[in-house]
């Protein structure tokens, strides 16, 4: 079963984010709490940990900005 990797949305009037860059590599195996990306919102950025562990398949690109909720990745 996979689990998606989505923008997450990490303030009351927040619409975006930019994924900044990923903390590990797509097809890596991955542990719950492991940092898997850093998003900047309003200039100020946020690790997002793993809620799961797993193989981490990477789709989203760096540098690009993303709705909230858009899926960027998952954990199978």
């Amino acid at each position: 079963m996979s689990v998606p990797i989505s923008i997450p949305k990490l303030g009351v009037s927040m619409t975006e984010g930019t994924l900044v860059e990923w903390m590990v590599s797509d097809g890596q195996p991955v542990q719950a709490g492991d940092v898997l990306y850093r998003i900047e919102t309003d200039k100020v950025e946020n690790d997002v940990e793993s809620p799961i562990a797993g193989v981490i398949r990477i789709v989203g690109v760096e540098g690009e900005t993303y709705a909230v909720g858009v899926q960027i990745g998952s954990i199978e």
